[in-house]
This record gives C-alpha cells, structure tokens and sequence, in this order.
C-alpha cells in the first residue's frame, strides 16, 4: 500500500510539473479542415490532457469486450465448445484403423 501511494504522489508531481512548465504555450484547435470550428490560444496543457482522456473513453469498449470475451471462456472450457460443434474428429476410428477428416 505504501508503495501505491509514493507512485500516485510521484505521479501527481509530474503532473503539475508538467502544467507548471507549459503555462505560457498556447496553441490553436481546429476541428474541421474549412476552419468553421476553431479554439483559438488553448494551453498545451488541456490539448494533452484531453487527448488522454479521449484516447481513455475509446480503450473503455475494447476492454470490456476482452472483459466478457474472457468470462465467457470461463464459463465455457474450451471441452465443451467442441463438443458442441459436431462429430468428434479423432485421427482413429473405434476399431484402431486410421480414419479419416
């Protein structure tokens, strides 16, 4: 637990440094190509850190995806799944001869 905390202290450092250091850099936004939508003299800092959060709410449906992919996998061993498919392909037939596909 301590160690959590000087990680999330160290980070929390970083952080505010980074704001400190870009307080004065300005840039400008523009979200269409025709310049209809411009955000003009936005701090670097708030282009950064949004970025982040929009790249964050973009991961969220892949995770749960692997999220529910990985529970279903659970429940389901990959046994049974076969099972369910069909015929059993075992490279022998009952009697011992080779079979085949």
């Amino acid at each position: 637990m301590p160690l959590r905390l000087l990680g999330f202290i160290i980070i929390l450092v970083a952080f505010l440094l980074f704001i400190t250091l870009n307080l004065e850099n300005r840039c400008d936004i523009r979200f269409w190509i025709n310049e209809t939508a411009i955000l003009q003299d936005v701090p670097v800092y708030v282009t950064a850190f949004s970025a982040f959060v929009a790249g964050m709410l973009c991961a969220f449906p892949i995770m749960f995806l692997v999220h529910f992919k990985r529970k279903k996998r659970e429940k389901d061993p990959a046994g049974e799944r076969k099972k369910k498919r069909g015929k059993s392909r075992s490279p022998e037939g009952e009697d011992g001869t080779p079979g085949t596909y």
